[in-house]
């Protein structure tokens, strides 16, 4: 399909270096470009442009352009691509065009990566030939060479990675939530919620899409969609195709047991809601229920999501350091059963921290404030009448902090409800320093 092809790939992370990779054993004319003006990882056997300078003549005779997913695209770089014509791929975009097999594809603001990889567990127990790819770590063009008709790919797809898919049409979808995120690349909630619907763009009555009941958005949205709908409740209702009880036994719409939410390892509403999803999707794509159960009752959660690090004389420590925004954050907080040690704080990505701190009454003994958006979140505490919260400069200092405020019976929750970027390269760095901390206790 790009043998031959002219392509300029862009952005030379993780998915710009899977894409390049997967190009040139298609036979592609690979050049590479990246806005940084050093490169300091091993030097692909390409043509590559570094800084903000670029070869325009060369460029505009391209035949396509990859764009990473962290790549923006209000660029002028690819003003001038849409300019000259050229269309702008995704990493997702290139990959689906080559995947020979099914493809199930899980996006939603909150519960993506647990939901993909249970989904992944129980795909790959059904079929083997089952690969987990996308904004969960694994690029999709390092593994989209393995499929064949037989397989299947379960797919976390980011908001970031929709801006860039045209064709990408999943055989079975989920929408989990769409709550306010990353506003400050998608600009306005409404675009961030067509990005999010997107995926199910290209589906039709052939395909089917997962839809979260209780979510007003996906609700009244879902009724515009062309292909089959199913949805998921966690608050017991009735009308939809799975839902939980007051038992937290998962029903199906019959009324049948599928499993109590008591026999697994995922515990929450949060937690349930992604086991309802990825069970529906399991029975969708075939999986028998007893099947799809046994691998659910057996799946640990995923790191850095309320994940229990040790107790250590008498406190419990959680890692929830994947918690980057305000709604992801709320869940984490829900989960605690114990007087709570909070850190948050990170990088801004302008999110509204009023719901996060009204659920704090009761639950958060002291908040620990670090990071850019420290400022900002105590001004809503102090709105709000919340005074137990306390600056701290690092998470080295916030650890300290906690080990002086906390006693037998206490948690310690690092649940940021922001990005790691300012302090740290990623959310998972953040948490593994904080295992880290705890370890050391």
């Amino acid at each position: 399909m790009f043998e031959n092809k002219k392509m300029i790939v862009v952005g030379l992370g993780k998915s710009g270096l899977a894409a390049y990779e997967l190009l040139k054993e298609e036979g592609a004319d690979v050049i590479l470009y990246d806005g940084n003006e050093e490169y300091n990882g091993v030097r692909p056997e390409a043509e590559l442009y570094l800084g903000k300078d670029y070869p325009k003549e060369l460029f505009q005779t391209a035949d396509y352009a990859v764009f990473s997913p962290g790549v923006p695209l209000e660029i002028e770089l690819a003003d001038f691509f849409r300019a000259a014509d050229i269309p702008i791929l995704g990493e997702i975009e290139l990959a689906y065009r080559l995947d020979q097999g099914q493809v199930i594809g899980i996006t939603g603001t909150n519960g993506k990566t647990t939901t993909t990889t249970l989904m992944g567990e129980i795909m790959k127990a059904y079929n083997p030939e089952t690969y987990v790819v996308g904004n969960i770590g694994y690029p999709y063009t390092a593994e989209v060479k393995k499929t064949s008709e037989n397989s299947f790919t379960v797919a976390e797809i980011s908001s970031f990675q929709l801006e860039t898919a045209h064709t990408f049409c999943p055989k079975i979808s989920a929408i989990l939530n769409i709550t306010p995120d990353h506003l400050n690349r998608h600009k306005t909630m409404e675009n961030y919620t067509d990005l999010k619907l997107s995926i199910a763009k290209n589906q039709g009555s052939e395909e089917a899409c997962i839809l979260n009941f209780e979510d007003p958005i996906l609700k009244e949205r879902g009724k515009d969609l062309k292909c089959k709908t199913l949805y998921f409740s966690s608050l017991g209702n009735t009308e939809a195709d799975m839902y939980l009880d007051a038992e937290r036994n998962i029903r199906k719409k019959d009324g049948n047991v599928v499993l109590n939410q008591k026999e697994t390892k995922l515990p929450g509403a949060h937690n349930a809601e992604n086991i309802m999803a990825a069970l529906l999707m399991a029975g969708e794509a075939g999986v028998p229920t007893e099947l799809a159960v046994q691998v659910v009752k057996k799946f640990s959660p995923v790191p850095h999501r309320v994940e229990l690090v040790a107790e250590k004389n008498g406190v419990e420590y959680y890692n929830d350091s994947k918690a980057t925004n305000p709604d992801a954050a709320i869940k984490g907080i829900l989960s605690m059963d114990r007087p709570t040690v909070l850190i948050g704080g990170g990088y801004d990505k302008n999110s509204d921290f009023t719901q996060w701190v009204q659920c704090f009454n009761g639950r958060v003994k002291k908040l620990l404030l670090m990071g850019v958006t420290r400022e900002q979140i105590a001004q809503t505490c102090d709105r709000l009448g919340f005074q137990a919260y306390e600056f701290v400069d690092d998470l080295a200092q916030a650890m300290e902090k906690a080990g002086e405020i906390t006693e037998p019976g206490d948690a310690v929750l690092l649940s940021p409800a922001c990005a790691s970027w300012d302090m740290f390269a990623s959310y998972e760095e953040r948490g593994d320093l904080f295992k880290e901390y705890v370890r050391k206790i």
